[in-house]
């Protein structure tokens, strides 16, 4: 071996994260737990962590911890994986061109590229995404796709790897896509020892789907023309309901009705339903110790071959699965 490839082997891999003013303190501090940590009795070289400042300091994150950083731009698009961790709203909807330049600089340069929650924004508008798969957390899932028409948006996954770009959905999620970088760089053994000492597992079952609380009956859109059919609908998933039969209570033509469901919620009555008695399915396993089987004749799937299959295509997960892991959260958040 050479000494310009022995001194290559032994150089440490530089991790540089873009930091904003009021970036999400826990988003940021996982790539500081993650790479930042002197790890080398795991395996050496470990990673060199540098946080370069994106804007004018000094930067405080959302919960006003103050950050002074030697790193600026220059140094981010000289490092091997460049990372752009969650950002607050004002950059999400005008990120500093600087920021935008600097991404596409190390991108152009070969640099392994990835987004943290909400940092997928930049990484759009910089067109890094046009074409490719990505995500970001499921509560900006419409606004991201109707910004971002040219990204193919996957609500659905904790973290997505397309070449070399790669982006993670929120908070959680961002441990999991951390830990699989390092398990890209340097195999399982490695990354199962960090996720070890970091007291979380190496890998999660599923996709974020499974987090999307249900939302409240109430909270849902509405029209002044088919909320009455939807709330009548509502309290009778139990009961086999057709397209036909919710467009007599609308008191529409099958035809109008389901034009005006499509332009009015973005998809059709059968599908509808189904996400409805998908989160009545979630909020029957949060809440009580009804077997599957009856929880599928409460949401009108009729047997739990039906529940477990239509259950696990929109959250990803089983449902016992599914209550294994949210059995107390309603009570928590009672």
């Amino acid at each position: 071996m050479t000494k310009e490839a022995k001194k290559d082997e032994n150089r440490r891999h530089v991790v540089a994260v873009a930091v904003t003013g009021g970036a999400a303190t826990f988003e940021l501090a996982v790539p500081c737990e993650v790479f930042g940590i002197d790890r080398s009795d795991i395996t050496d070289p470990w990673y060199e962590l540098r946080l370069c400042a994106a804007e004018p300091g000094p930067l405080q994150t959302s919960a006003g911890l103050t950050l002074h950083s030697p790193y600026g731009l220059d140094e981010l698009v000289e490092a091997d994986t460049v990372v752009v961790a969650a950002c607050p709203r004002r950059v999400q909807l005008d990120p500093p061109p600087a920021l935008l330049d600097a991404v596409r600089a190390a991108h152009e340069r070969g640099k392994r590229i990835v987004s943290l929650c909400s940092g997928a924004y930049v990484l759009a508008a910089a067109g890094l995404l046009d074409g490719r798969r990505a995500t970001t957390h499921w509560m900006n899932a419409v606004d991201f796709a109707h910004r971002f028409p040219l990204v193919t948006y996957d609500p659905s996954s904790l973290y997505i790897e397309d070449g070399t770009v790669f982006t993670s959905a929120g908070t959680g999620a961002v441990i999991d896509l951390c830990l699989h970088l390092v398990r890209h760089d340097h195999g399982s053994a490695v990354a199962n020892e960090v996720a070890r000492r970091m007291v979380v597992p190496p890998h999660r079952e599923g996709g974020q789907t499974q987090y999307a609380k249900p939302l409240p009956p109430r909270a849902r859109r509405r029209d002044e023309g088919l909320g009455p059919a939807l709330d009548w609908a509502r309290e009778r998933l139990h009961e086999p309901l057709t397209v036909a039969r919710l467009a007599r209570e609308a008191h529409l033509s099958e035809r109008t009705f389901a034009r005006r469901f499509r332009d009015t919620l973005g998809t059709t009555p059968l599908q509808w339903l189904l996400q409805e008695r998908v989160r009545l399915a979630q909020d029957l396993l949060e809440t009580t110790d009804d077997p599957v089987e009856s929880v599928a004749r409460r949401t009108g799937f009729g047997n739990a071959a039906n529940l477990r299959r239509h259950f696990g295509r929109l959250t990803t997960v089983s449902p016992q699965t599914y209550r294994h892991i949210f059995r107390h959260r309603s009570a928590t958040a009672g």
